[in-house]
């Protein structure tokens, strides 16, 4: 913005969100996503950091995530409904906000549902990195709804994931999957099971999106070596895997006290042993010690993630023109005179005031 639109915040819409993908590229941007989280994850311990603040209801739950590292505030609305697919809308729809803390004022107002399901995918494949079997070039993906191609596009990019094995318990939803990867330059394999869709995969991603205690992989479906991104469970009364395969698992997540409420683990006792993921990322956690190890990333989302996504965002904003200047800012001459301000918006140009 130039310093005579200091009072107009930069909005960038699910237009302009989709027109900055494709400038920049797709993988390209899903490498960079995954740049910023994991520089964040370096610094994790300056951030603010609570569970978000969520509002349940029958039908699914809407959520704030709040977070900031001490100069930029930052903040997602995202929803989580369930059936909406039902009804032609959109499971999940979020917006995400950074404001200067110097000043509180708003410095970026952004959607986040395409930029949640990018910064989701980011998270999982730099995730994997740290986590998944040296060499692993397959993935099951068990669930082919809205997130499942980001997904598979940031294996590709961010781990050189080079076949997926689609299931879901919907065909159609397969169909849309495969057809949408069709040029990604992977090879891609529908399958009718879900064992059929793990056999000979390293890394088994889950993402299915109803709202139930679900068991999408049991116990014996699971063997040794394997990396488990499991996405699907993200609030209380949701999960995908049998508690046996956590069990056999070493745990990672991104914030306890979020993740036991929210993740695979609320099946577990309170005090059952995870590691947090920005620990492996430092340097001071392990992370895959063994060929023979399953490792499980229990991943539910957390708000520093949405700050990475916005703070990248915000930075490839430059020169592009991608968004709308948004008058958001009362931006009296005075600033004690917000009222004169008022006063002074109804005045004709032909009256005098």
């Amino acid at each position: 913005m130039k310093p005579s639109d200091k009072a107009l915040v930069p909005f960038v819409s699910v237009d302009h969100m989709m027109q900055l993908i494709h400038h920049i590229g797709l993988e390209k941007m899903l490498i960079g996503l995954a740049e910023y989280i994991e520089a964040d994850f370096r610094r994790w311990e300056l951030f603010d950091k609570t569970p978000r603040v969520a509002s349940h209801s029958a039908t699914g739950v809407i959520e704030l995530m709040p977070t900031s590292d001490g100069e930029v505030y930052g903040f997602k609305y995202v929803n989580g409904h369930p059936s909406n697919t039902q009804k032609g809308l959109q499971t999940v729809t979020a917006f995400g906000l950074l404001a200067d803390v110097a000043n509180g004022y708003p410095v970026l107002l952004s959607e986040m549902t395409i930029l949640t399901a990018l910064r989701t995918a980011a998270t999982s494949a730099m995730v994997a990195r740290y986590l998944a079997p040296a060499g692993a070039d397959t993935m099951a993906m068990i669930g082919n709804g809205a997130q499942s191609e980001f997904q598979t596009m940031a294996m590709k990019a961010i781990c050189g994931l080079k076949t997926v094995r689609l299931y879901d318990i919907d065909r159609a939803a397969t169909a849309k999957c495969a057809a949408n990867l069709a040029q990604a330059g992977l090879n891609v394999v529908s399958c009718s099971t879900p064992q059929q869709a793990i056999e000979g995969a390293q890394i088994l991603t889950t993402c299915t999106a109803d709202k139930q205690y679900a068991t999408i992989l049991s116990d014996n479906m699971v063997g040794p070596g394997v990396h488990i991104n499991a996405i699907g469970g993200d609030c209380p009364g949701k999960t995908e895997l049998a508690p046996g395969i956590l069990h056999r698992s070493d745990i990672f997540v991104e914030y306890p006290p979020q993740t036991r409420i929210e993740g695979e683990i609320q099946q577990l006792e309170a005090d059952h042993p995870v590691t947090e993921i920005w620990q492996v990322v430092v340097g001071a956690a392990d992370g895959r010690t063994s060929k023979s190890q399953i490792t499980l990333f229990d991943s539910v989302g957390f708000a520093i993630e949405d700050f990475s996504a916005l703070r990248y965002v915000r930075d490839q904003l430059q020169g592009t023109g991608l968004f709308h200047a948004l008058d958001l800012l009362a931006d009296p001459d005075d600033p004690r005179d917000l009222f004169g301000m008022v006063l002074r918006a109804g005045c004709l140009p032909s009256r005098a005031c």
